[in-house]
Order: structure tokens, then C-alpha cells, then sequence
């Protein structure tokens, strides 16, 4: 048994150096590749100013909520579009109103943004990026904070 021990030591021994020196050498190779992916769960952080421009720009938002969520400021639009958002049925909320909001919840929110939002008209927003809607998300916050009795 002792011999077999022997025997199979320097082997054991030269493979265990071999596998080592080739995870030190793909360390290296790797670390010419960049830094490693980022976790999946690793939750984004919302800039409220990204997501303003968002939402009176690419998200357009304001057709219907209106520019900086203000009702009564909404854009300039073309005749029929204009006629068609007056015609929802029912109408866009007013996002600086919380007791009139539905949706609770970011993750409600996120979903009615990237699928639309069923019983509305309002359509799905797929061309955002995850940081576009985590941006969004984080100025929609704002102006509920900013309609509650106790904003600002």
C-alpha cells in the first residue's frame, strides 16, 4: 500500500502543480478580458434628472401625463394625436396626485411602463433601457412626492 502511495504522490503532486499554474495563467488572461460581470441582482441606481429628461423626451410621457407631469401643461401636438389622448377613456392620471394613482408599487410601475398598462391607453414602452426606466421610476417618486400634502 506503501508503494502505491509513493507511486501515485509525484503524479498527484504534478498534476495539482499543472492545474494551479493554469488557473494562475487564466487569472491573467482574464483579467486582460475587463472586470468580471456585475451580479444580476445588483439593483440600479435612479437619477431623477435622467428621468425627467426621459419622460418629457424619448419615454414621452408628457403626450399625456404632461411636460414635468403637469396636467395642464401638455405639448403642442398634432391635431389627431392631440384628439385621441382627449378621448382615453379613462383619462391619464395626474402622476402628481397620489390618491389618484393605481399602480403602488415600483415594480407595478416598471411593468405597466415596459407592457403598457391593461384598462388604459397608455401603450408599452419597450425602447427605454433598464437605466431609462430606473431613471423614470425615480422622477415618477418625485412628483408624487412633490403632489402629496407634505412634498417639498
Amino acid at each position: 500500500m506503501r508503494k502505491l502511495v509513493k507511486k501515485l504522490t509525484l503524479p498527484v503532486f504534478f498534476l495539482v502543480s499543472l492545474s494551479s499554474s493554469q488557473l494562475t495563467h487564466m487569472a491573467e488572461m482574464n483579467a486582460w478580458a475587463g472586470s468580471p460581470p456585475s451580479p444580476k441582482n445588483t439593483k440600479l441606481a435612479g437619477d431623477v434628472e435622467r428621468g425627467r429628461a426621459v419622460f418629457n423626451g424619448k419615454g414621452v410621457c408628457y403626450y399625456c401625463h404632461g411636460i414635468d407631469g403637469k396636467m395642464d401643461r401638455r405639448p403642442q401636438l398634432a391635431p389627431d394625436t392631440a384628439t385621441l389622448i382627449a378621448q382615453l377613456n379613462p383619462p391619464p392620471v395626474d402622476l402628481r396626485s397620489p390618491k389618484s394613482l393605481h399602480l403602488k408599487t415600483d415594480k407595478q410601475r416598471a411593468r405597466a411602463i415596459r407592457e403598457g398598462h391593461p384598462g388604459t391607453g397608455m401603450f408599452p414602452d419597450t425602447r427605454m433601457t433598464d437605466q431609462e426606466l430606473t431613471d423614470t421610476l425615480a422622477y415618477l417618486a418625485l412628483l408624487r412626492l412633490e403632489g402629496s400634502p407634505n412634498g417639498k
